[in-house]
């Protein structure tokens, strides 16, 4: 190859650029879904954040139920897998013996530790699950993809506190829900309700915290 030649840089077969292309719409779907909720989106803001026409959007999406539908489930999958993994693993370490707080930090420390390490793309999911949960829409999909690995969590609290009720532990449950999605939400007003001590972005800092903290409540709930 002649001195200062550079190697052609191979074509990309259709595969490659339709994969390509609905990466992006995912993408740009998911930010916005995140910000602005299902019925805050159309097809046309999706279409104009990619640079593209609306009737492209249509080759690949139906309407705007089957394209929340496809960003929902993108990484569903993998959250799911992930947290129970963890809870099999904890399950195994604890034998007999499990407690609230084990059971918890295998939970929520999978699912911070994935958002925060996965970057923008990841974060924005986590916001975008945050804003639909308690949706028409969201509650649909939370049921199919997310139940399995709640009721799995619940398995071994009920193990952990045999002696409380059902409904306790579910109860608890819900505010365990109810602080993570607040904290996926990275609404910023932590932010400036503590003066900047404390950080929206700053997963970290909730995994230090949010098990111990949740798991006293429980605790506490045994009257």
């Amino acid at each position: 190859m002649p001195a200062g030649a550079s190697a052609k840089r191979p074509s990309r077969t259709k595969a490659q650029q339709r994969a390509e292309s609905l990466e992006q719409i995912l993408d740009a779907a998911e930010y916005l879904f995140s910000r602005n909720g299902f019925h805050g989106v159309t097809l046309r803001d999706v279409a104009e954040r990619v640079g593209i026409h609306t009737t492209l959007l249509h080759y690949y999406f139906r309407d705007k139920h089957h394209l929340f539908d496809a960003v929902f489930k993108r990484r569903a999958g993998a959250t799911c897998e992930r947290r129970m993994a963890a809870l099999e693993r904890y399950e195994q370490e604890a034998g007999d013996h499990p407690t609230v707080e084990g059971a918890l930090h295998a939970f929520l420390d999978t699912d911070l530790d994935l958002y925060y390490d996965g970057g923008e793309s990841w974060m924005n999911y986590g916001a975008f699950v945050a804003r639909v949960s308690n949706s028409e829409e969201g509650a649909a999909m939370m049921a199919v993809h997310f139940d399995p690995v709640v009721l799995r969590l619940i398995g071994i609290l009920k193990r952990a506190l045999p002696d409380y009720s059902e409904q306790d532990l579910f109860w608890g449950y819900h505010f365990v829900t109810g602080a993570l999605m607040n904290t996926l939400a990275r609404t910023g007003r932590i932010d400036r309700l503590s003066g900047g001590r404390c950080r929206s972005e700053d997963f970290p800092a909730v995994k230090q915290r949010l098990a111990r903290f949740m798991a006293a409540g429980f605790l506490a709930l045994k009257g």
